[in-house]
């Protein structure tokens, strides 16, 4: 009986010590790596194509850390080229990359990204019972764990039109699209690099086949991959369907009161997203702690709260309110699919992007010129 009681006394007091260590230590660290920051000064950040974004982080991180920011705003593709290219030539400017699938994959198979979870500090960000679904990988065939995916739409946006041209009733599936009347009307952001438009156009490979897709090409396809041309071109009615163009691209056309509005769900669905919801750091990066700093800041409620704000994109955070977006015609994953649902319709993280959009852009290559 003495033992039982020494027992129950020691679990009592050494548990409680065990968890006050841990906390101890997390935030021993945290206040390491915010100083450090602050003496490295600077943090460079390639992020997606959308100034509001650019924006408010500058006016919250910098106020909030006192480390100034660069954030250099582009296409997925476009940053992941640069940082690949000054890699290679031993140049190393980028910390932090962001983009959507398939944009970063083959810097981290070439060794230009660094572990993230070994970056990690914050418990609210390393503990899985934050993320619906748990941690999802975008690198997720590998072992090592490289590039996180903190988005999951339910559908993938982008199927746009205008208002003028179209009555949504015309557009009620896939095969509608093939309709001679939109014949030199159809607008598609470029498949054959990562992005909306390649999400699309593999969705419909992958259901619809390359038949289907050749005849779409032979409507006069207008392919672009300048997202503010093809939304110039659809609120001016040059195009009459915008496929694959982002949300944060049109919303000043939408606040202009510009003809332009989403197509209804189209009878065949459409693939869940992560949207630009990838991220990395890369190897060896000029300014590790401010790398650090930033990456467990926006992964925190307060960063990921932010990124939806100005996204309209879904995090996966279960303490962070997503419902708000369905009246602007995003759903959350977490908030209308299992997450069984969900990995039966995404088209995105590195296994289906390997067997969908890999092909499905191989062949947009074949016939698009």
């Amino acid at each position: 009986m003495r033992l039982f009681f020494t027992l129950v006394f020691a679990i009592g007091v050494f548990f409680p010590a065990a968890d006050l260590c841990a906390q101890s230590d997390w935030k021993k660290d945290w206040e390491r790596t915010l100083q450090e920051a602050k003496k490295e000064g600077k943090i460079v950040v390639g992020i997606p194509a959308r100034a509001e974004l650019r924006k408010e982080l500058d006016l919250v991180f910098k106020p909030k850390f006192g480390v100034d920011m660069e954030l250099l705003p582009a296409r997925g593709p476009q940053n992941a080229s640069r940082i690949a290219a000054e890699f290679k030539a031993g140049v190393k400017y980028f910390d932090v990359f962001m983009g959507g699938s398939g944009t970063y994959e083959s810097m981290a198979e070439d060794g230009m990204a660094d572990p993230m979870p070994a970056n990690w500090i914050l418990p609210e960000v390393k503990e899985e019972k934050y993320w619906w679904a748990g941690h999802v990988w975008e690198d997720n065939l590998k072992t090592k764990r490289f590039l996180y995916s903190f988005i999951a739409d339910a559908g993938t946006g982008g199927f746009w039109h205008n208002t003028s041209l179209v009555k949504p009733e015309e557009i009620r599936s896939l095969d509608d699209f093939l309709n001679p009347k939109w014949k030199g009307k159809l607008g598609l952001l470029d498949p054959r690099t990562p992005g909306s438009g390649q999400s699309i156009w593999s969705f419909m490979w992958d259901l619809k086949g390359e038949g289907f897709l050749r005849k779409l090409v032979q409507q006069d396809l207008f392919v672009s991959r300048d997202q503010r041309q093809l939304a110039d071109a659809l609120a001016k009615g040059k195009l009459a369907i915008a496929l694959g163009v982002s949300f944060y691209t049109l919303e000043g056309f939408i606040v202009a009161s510009l003809p332009i509005k989403e197509l209804p769900k189209l009878k065949e669905g459409a693939p869940s997203s992560n949207g630009s919801g990838v991220i990395g750091i890369v190897k060896g990066p000029p300014h590790p702690n401010a790398a650090r700093l930033f990456v467990n800041w926006l992964l925190s409620k307060e960063g990921q709260e932010l990124y939806v704000k100005v996204m309209h994109q879904s995090t996966r955070r279960i303490d962070v309110d997503t419902k708000w977006l369905q009246a602007e015609g995003v759903q959350a994953a977490k908030d209308v699919l299992t997450v069984e649902e969900y990995n039966r319709v995404r088209n995105h993280l590195e296994d289906k992007y390997t067997k969908v959009r890999l092909p499905s852009a191989q062949f947009a290559e074949q016939i698009l010129k």
